[in-house]
């Protein structure tokens, strides 16, 4: 199922009871009568296909099942904000938030578009806030109704870890782990912890995102992605974030096959020629301009901004560029003769490449696994 799909009041019903250990106690908490707790504790039962708890005299004491997913629906729950809302206004609000338009959202959920309207309206009452204002045959998210997206699509990934921790167990193996892939991390990081996260857990389907620190940040923040590799950045600027370093990298200066400055180079001479780089701000634009620092003297052009690896490759090819890279993001190439290694980077510059991930984020057992072979993998490229 789709954790878009839970009854809110149902959830909250049943993490109230794990709580009190008693339906009546559970009841007075999320003001519903002791036979609509019961009822919606039954129909969560049969929506997952597990007991949730023994009903013994003393009481109802939870299984496993309802003690592992209490932690997510707590957590989910003061996302949402409400134990009023509804899991149709928060479809309704999701697909708004992301389509930008009631017409696409229509399209998104197949719910017609008078009922979006409905349900995003009950929404903003149920919550007292005004979510969004109307901007032509669009619309635009208030700054509550932005804020409310991200919350509510952190809520939904929270109960979507919560389905798969259900599923492992019971033994299922399955679900999907969401990775983002900055450029570094796609030529062999990534690829080789696949490989063998997969010859363990094949069942485990894999969606890589791929992306710059700035394309995939914002998925990050609201769920959509589990993780991302790549280069870290300055902790200071995202305290929301945890990162973990994996291994230091440095970066080398390439060309194509025959450049003049294949015999050798001065500072003078890479100064000379101009730079494909990616754009301000980048830790590899910063270990560039690190670089020209210690060799002293003014920067060299940098006609092209530029953060696709496969861009930059045909551009090297055709023509006297310069740039600077990992020499993995370019290996086919090199080995191909079609580029050239021109020496590493003068000075000791390097970037750290990790992992980050939300710093409130409690990965699933199957998420752990793929970090591990992360791991590895960063381990292997070390050895």
């Amino acid at each position: 199922m789709n954790p878009d799909q839970f009854n809110i009041r149902h959830l909250a019903a049943m993490a109230a009871v794990v709580e009190l250990g008693s339906v009546s106690l559970a009841a007075r908490a999320v003001n519903l009568t002791q036979p609509a707790v019961t009822q919606g504790i039954a129909k969560l039962e049969a929506q997952l296909g597990l007991s949730l708890f023994a009903r013994q005299p003393g009481g109802m004491v939870a299984l496993e099942p309802a003690e592992r997913l209490k932690p997510r629906i707590d957590a989910a729950l003061r996302l949402i904000g409400s134990n009023r809302v509804t899991a149709a206004q928060v479809r309704a609000f999701v697909a708004l938030a992301r389509g930008g338009s009631y017409a696409a959202a229509a399209v998104a959920t197949g719910v017609a578009e008078p009922s979006l309207h409905r349900a995003v309206g009950d929404l903003g009452l149920a919550l007292g806030q005004r979510l969004v204002d109307r901007r032509g045959r669009g619309v635009m998210l208030t700054r509550a109704g932005t804020v409310l997206a991200q919350r509510l699509r952190l809520a939904l990934a929270e109960l979507r870890q919560g389905l798969e921790d259900l599923a492992d167990l019971r033994g299922q193996e399955g679900g999907r782990i969401l990775v983002g892939a900055m450029p570094l991390s796609r030529a062999r990081l990534i690829p080789d912890a696949i490989a063998r996260f997969r010859a363990d857990f094949p069942l485990v389907d894999i969606s890589v995102h791929e992306g710059s620190h700035a394309e995939l940040v914002g998925p990050l923040r609201d769920g959509e992605i589990d993780m991302m590799v790549g280069a870290l950045r300055d902790p200071a600027m995202a305290l929301d974030l945890a990162q973990r370093p994996l291994f230091e990298d440095r970066p080398t200066i390439l060309a194509r096959r025959g450049h003049a400055l294949a015999a050798g180079w001065d500072a003078d001479a890479l100064r000379r020629y101009p730079w494909i780089l990616p754009p301000e701000g980048t830790p590899l634009r910063q270990l560039w301009q690190a670089m020209f620092a210690a060799l002293g003297g003014d920067l060299p052009a940098v006609p092209i901004e530029c953060g696709s690896v496969m861009t930059i490759r045909q551009l090297l090819v055709g023509g006297e560029y310069l740039t600077l890279l990992s020499h993995d993001q370019l290996a086919l190439e090199l080995e191909a003769g079609l580029l050239i290694d021109i020496g590493p980077a003068p000075g000791a510059i390097s970037r750290t490449i990790g992992l980050t991930t939300r710093a409130d984020w409690r990965p699933t057992r199957l998420q752990q696994q793929f970090m591990a072979a992360i791991d590895q993998a960063a381990a292997h490229m070390n050895s």
